[in-house]
């Protein structure tokens, strides 16, 4: 998951138009690629993990890249970069550690917990960076028209009236794909996590995204998988019918 540092998202490694210049799929468009699918397979992903750069984030073509295995992250002073990494990072529901504190921390309800009650807080939440941010307004715009859609959804943490921390990602059929999390207050984000882990084992999800390792999710035990078997497990999650996130 990539994770906003006042709760923190690890920062995308820029590429620079050198690096850009030498990947295959600048010149995909010149070849007659379908818009709605402006990437290669993932199979086919650069060594960085780049399979497509361009296009628009207009919801259909959002909703196909997480149904192909890909996600927009890019720079505000770089075009829309299209990556699918191998290894991904997901959370397997049966081995998901809770450490300790943090379940003492949990079992005191520190925090009033909610879905969808302030998917634009939570979001722009997320982009605030001091050093700058990947959630640029156009990403925020995409994903809060695919709230508004019902794709893309929320989990806060309040303390009072106060947003102290959140999460929020993007659901299509038994997958959801874990997208940012901040927090203000002490282990908002941590409990967010937690909570929207149950949420999601609750109601029949089959695959956790979280996309990237790093430390704020590595203590949770996640695990990385092979993109092959990432990409099998995947077709099933979101061919699975049934399955709210909210509701």
């Amino acid at each position: 998951m990539r994770v906003s540092e006042i709760a923190g998202r690890v920062f995308l490694p820029s590429l620079s138009p050198a690096t850009l210049a030498t990947i295959p799929v600048l010149h995909l468009h010149a070849q007659g690629m379908d818009e709605s699918r402006p990437w290669l397979p993932p199979e086919h992903a650069s060594p960085e993990g780049v399979v497509g750069i361009g296009g628009q984030l207009r919801p259909d073509i959002l909703l196909n890249a997480y149904t192909d295995g890909v996600f927009p992250w890019f720079n505000d002073d770089e075009p829309i970069i299209w990556w699918s990494p191998d290894p991904r990072c997901v959370i397997d529901f049966d081995s998901f550690h809770v450490p300790k504190r943090l379940a003492a921390t949990i079992r005191k309800e520190p925090y009033r917990v909610t879905v969808n009650r302030a998917f634009p807080e939570v979001i722009r939440a997320c982009g605030e960076r001091l050093e700058g941010t990947w959630l640029t307004d156009s990403m925020v715009e995409a994903y809060e028209e695919l709230h508004r859609l019902g794709h893309a959804h929320s989990l806060e943490c309040w303390q009072g009236d106060e947003l102290a921390g959140g999460i929020y990602g993007v659901a299509v059929g038994g997958f959801f794909a874990g997208e940012s999390m901040f927090f203000r207050k002490t282990d908002a984000s941590k409990v967010a996590l937690v909570k929207l882990v149950e949420r999601l084992r609750d109601r029949g999800f089959e695959l956790f995204d979280l996309q990237i390792i790093n430390h704020h999710t590595a203590q949770f035990h996640p695990v990385e998988l092979p993109r092959r078997e990432y990409l099998e497990r995947l077709a099933k999650a979101v061919g699975k019918r049934g399955v709210r996130f909210d509701g």
